[in-house]
């Protein structure tokens, strides 16, 4: 998997994962508790789903593997 995710995007997608998780404990939903632990695998792994059909991706160009 090539990483499709940038560094501001991936503090977003963690702390909405944080958000996901408390909501899971407060309202004991475990469907609330698959998206927050989905959303954290995309944070951590730095890929998304989404961005990998569509083609786009918000990380940084490279500019030494450029020629």
């Amino acid at each position: 998997m090539k990483k499709n995710i940038g560094k501001r995007d991936r503090i977003i997608r963690f702390v909405l994962a944080l958000c996901f998780f408390f909501l899971s404990y407060w309202w004991e939903n475990w469907i609330i508790f698959l998206v927050a632990l989905f959303i954290l695998y995309e944070a951590l792994a730095s890929w998304c789903v989404f961005y990998h059909i569509t083609g786009q991706s918000s990380c940084p160009i490279d500019k030494g593997k450029q020629k």
